[in-house]
């Protein structure tokens, strides 16, 4: 897995989960709430989740579309099943580096508080990719083959060239990561590609229209004993 191959080499891991896990969880902080994430919604999520006194996405109002949590109360702690955003960053956490989690929200913020946190070591930002065959907002029991995904490879360029923008060294693959970025018209990337037309089709346009806005949060959401929350 990709966490674990760049926690050996990083300071700090940045999950990005464009559509929708990060965007969800940026758009929960914000509101002064905090995320549980686990793997999937199964008889050992729910049990994790009790234990923590978290709510169950999915059970209530909440859920992990973005849209679904734009007015969830301060204090919430909401358990969010994710098989990929949710389980990327529950397993980063096992390589003993920082956990941030991140999105094109949240881009600018996430960046400077790795840079912050790394204290001029690597830093590793890791784009999701989507699941075929799989509801995203679904209950997390199914998998299907995993494919990379236009949103969450463009929430990483956003977080690369924001990290590009304060100074050090790119690798080649960061550095192409930025130039994309600055080339892409983001709304319309979001809106055209296969997760943004899906999402349409169900009537769940409000969640790419909430996804696709950048750098309108300050929220950086960081694993800190299980939870993410504001550092």
């Amino acid at each position: 897995m990709e966490g674990e191959v760049l926690g050996r080499a990083c300071a700090v891991l940045i999950v990005v989960d464009v559509l929708s896990f990060s965007t969800t969880t940026d758009l929960v902080l914000n509101r002064g709430a905090r995320v549980l994430p686990v793997r999937r919604r199964d008889a050992r999520g729910v049990a994790e989740a009790r234990t923590a006194g978290a709510v169950i996405a999915g059970e209530h109002e909440w859920t992990l579309r973005p849209s679904s949590v734009t007015e969830i109360p301060s204090g919430t702690l909401l358990a969010l099943a994710s098989p990929n955003g949710a389980t990327l960053s529950t397993s980063a956490a096992q390589t003993g580096a920082h956990v941030l989690v991140g999105c094109l929200r949240n881009a600018s913020a996430t960046a400077a508080k790795a840079r912050e946190l790394a204290g001029g070591n690597p830093i590793g930002v890791i784009p999701a990719g989507e699941r075929w065959g799989v509801n995203m907002f679904g209950d997390g029991e199914h998998s299907g083959p995993l494919r990379p995904c236009v949103e969450d490879h463009l929430g990483a360029d956003a977080i690369v060239a924001a990290l590009a923008r304060g100074g050090g060294e790119l690798s080649a693959e960061a550095a192409l990561a930025a130039a994309a970025y600055a080339a892409t018209d983001v709304p319309t990337a979001l809106r055209t590609c296969t997760s943004g037309t899906e999402l349409a089709a169900t009537g769940n346009g409000n969640d790419v229209i909430l996804a696709a806005q950048e750098d309108v949060s300050d929220s950086v959401p960081m694993l800190s004993n299980g939870i993410l929350e504001a550092p």
